[in-house]
C-alpha cells in the first residue's frame, strides 16, 4: 500500500519523539548522580566533647625552706657558755663570739686570769657615751658633749690630756667605716690624785664619769664605727700589765669576732 504524505509525516514525528524521550532517559542516568550529589546536604562534623582536658600536674615539688639559724641574745650578766650572741645595744645588732670562761657584765664580757683569780683580768665593752673630757685626771667640769660621729669621738680622745693615743687607722667592720687606736694613761700619773679619784676617759653623762680607770697600767683598743650617722664604740681592755700574754690574745679575738647583723623584726 503506497505511504501517503499524511502517514509519513506522522511515522516521521513518532520517531523524532522517541529520539527525545531516548535522549531525556540518557541525560537523567548520565547526570543523574551528579545531580543528586550535589543536592545532598554535606555531613556536619561530630559535635566537639564538651569535656575539657584537665591540665597536667605540677611537677614542681614544694619545698621547705630551713629556718634561719637563730643567735641567743647576751645574757645580762653571770657566766656564759661558750657560743655566738646576739647585741642590740647600737642602732645595728652585732654578734659577738667567745670561748669558754667569760662572764657577762652589763655592756660588755670579762674573763679573770687564772694566775690572779680575784681580779679581772681583761674585758670587752660596747657602751654608749656622747662626753669626753678635756683632761681624764681633771675631768669634773670638763666633760664636753659629742656629735653622733665616729670622727668626732676619735677625735675627742685623742686631745685628751693625761692620756696618749696612738694615731687612728681607718678600718671597715663588715658594711661600715670606722677607726681604730689606742688609749692609755700618759706618763706617772697619781690616779687618787684625780677628781673623785677617777681617770675618766669618757661617759654617758655630762657630770658624772662611767669609764675610768683604775690603775695607770691599764691598756685599751678602741674602734669606732660609722652606723649610718650613729656610732658604736668598742673596746678592749688588758687592767694589769702581768696579764698572761694568751690571755690578751684572746680576748683581742672575741674583740675581733664582732659582726654587725641586720635587726632582727619580730612579729
Amino acid at each position: 500500500m503506497p505511504i501517503t504524505k499524511l502517514a509519513l509525516e506522522a511515522s516521521m514525528s513518532s520517531l523524532l519523539r522517541r529520539a527525545i524521550a531516548l535522549a531525556s532517559i540518557l541525560s537523567v542516568g548520565l547526570l543523574g548522580p551528579v545531580g543528586l550529589s550535589a543536592c545532598t546536604a554535606t555531613e556536619a562534623p561530630p559535635p566537639a566533647s564538651t569535656t575539657e582536658t584537665p591540665p597536667p600536674a605540677s611537677t614542681t615539688e614544694a619545698r621547705t625552706v630551713p629556718p634561719l639559724p637563730t643567735v641567743p641574745p647576751l645574757p645580762d650578766s653571770g657566766d656564759i657558755d661558750a657560743g655566738t650572741y646576739l647585741v642590740t645595744s647600737f642602732a645595728e645588732n652585732f654578734e659577738i663570739t667567745v670561748p669558754d670562761g667569760w662572764s657577762a657584765d652589763g655592756d660588755g664580757l670579762g674573763k679573770d686570769d687564772p694566775d690572779h683569780p680575784d681580779d679581772l683580768a681583761v674585758f670587752v665593752g660596747w657602751w654608749p657615751s656622747d662626753h669626753v673630757p678635756t683632761d681624764a685626771c681633771a675631768w669634773q667640769g670638763a666633760l664636753v658633749e659629742v656629735n653622733p660621729s665616729a670622727k668626732a669621738f676619735v677625735d675627742a680622745m685623742t686631745a685628751q690630756t693625761s692620756t696618749s693615743s696612738t694615731p687612728p687607722v681607718e678600718v671597715v667592720v663588715g658594711d661600715y667605716s670606722g677607726f681604730e687606736f689606742n688609749h692609755s694613761v700618759e706618763g706617772d700619773v697619781d690616779i687618787k690624785a684625780c677628781d673623785n679619784g677617777q681617770f675618766c676617759v669618757h661617759s654617758e653623762y655630762s657630770n658624772l664619769c662611767t669609764r675610768w680607770y683604775s690603775t695607770a697600767a691599764e691598756r685599751e683598743t678602741y674602734r669606732v664605727v660609722n652606723l649610718n650617722g650613729q656610732r658604736a664604740m668598742f673596746w678592749v681592755v688588758q687592767f694589769h700589765e702581768s696579764i698572761n700574754p694568751e690571755l690578751t690574745r684572746e680576748a683581742r679575738t672575741v674583740f675581733d669576732s664582732i659582726v654587725f647583723k641586720v635587726r632582727q623584726v619580730t612579729s
